[in-house]
């Protein structure tokens, strides 16, 4: 077993978009209805489909201020949770035990090698990079994380369903701050701006997320190692259905297994 975490709040942070808005508490206020009962929801289901042994070693990516990380530890797992947000792990830490630890890493780099059980990246947490290289490498990375027959879970946003009802303009009113969101579809991605003014103060932040389809998923694990083993469309793991399905969720294995 090969170990590249760092337990550091030091490391050089890329200004990308993903740094700027994941790091802002603003980004929590605005998201705000990804709460725990929706996180306990996904990970029952998983965990009721995918029946992870009692000793299973999980590993978190992306995983935020670790909501899903510190109930799969409530259900007695070992749990490890990375993600590239220095606040975020911050916040996270205080939920730590000998069964739980977080860290401040970058998914497109090894961390633990062929060390855990299973994989998760939950939340539309992918798709976040410039190249195509970048999602393979980091792709690469979760499967060399994993043991010889472990699990790979990815959970994305339906791309096909929001191309089709996308609101181009639309003004959110959360804690007493209105957020002016603008979306479109423009190289690929899904654009969404976001500005609002509180305190005074200005703010803009943006979000760029490729806009996977189930065909560019299938051929980027191909690429990567992995095989999909099963697909739902939502959080209660029903079927996928590409015009009515809110999400898109791959079950993977190693290819070579």
């Amino acid at each position: 077993m090969y170990i590249f975490a760092l337990k550091s709040f030091d490391l050089p942070m890329p200004k990308k978009w993903f740094q700027n808005w994941f790091n802002s508490p603003y980004y929590h206020i605005l998201y705000h209805q990804r709460n725990d009962e929706e996180a306990e929801f996904i990970i029952d289901n998983l965990c009721a489909f995918l029946k992870p042994a009692s000793d299973a070693n999980i590993l978190d990516i992306a995983c935020g201020r670790g909501r899903h990380s510190v109930y799969l530890n409530k259900k007695g797992y070992d749990v490890t949770g990375i993600d590239l947000s220095v606040s975020n792990i911050k916040f996270a830490q205080q939920f730590e035990n000998e069964k739980l630890q977080f860290y401040v890493h970058d998914m497109r780099y090894p961390f633990y090698i062929n060390y855990f059980d299973f994989a998760f990246n939950l939340f539309t947490s992918f798709g976040y990079f410039e190249t195509e290289k970048d999602d393979i490498n980091s792709l690469k990375t979760f499967r060399k994380s994993l043991k010889k027959d472990g699990t790979l879970i990815i959970d994305c946003f339906n791309s096909c369903k929001i191309r089709h009802h996308l609101t181009n303009q639309e003004v959110k009113n959360i804690e007493g701050i209105d957020f002016y969101i603008s979306k479109k579809i423009a190289e690929g991605k899904i654009i969404k701006n976001i500005s609002f003014e509180h305190k005074n103060k200005d703010y803009s932040f943006k979000e760029e997320v490729k806009a996977f389809t189930l065909n560019d998923f299938h051929r980027l694990f191909e690429k990567s190692g992995f095989k999909v083993i099963h697909q739902f469309g939502d959080y209660s793991l029903n079927p996928y259905d590409e015009n009515k399905s809110d999400r898109l969720i791959f079950i993977c294995k190693k290819a070579d297994v």
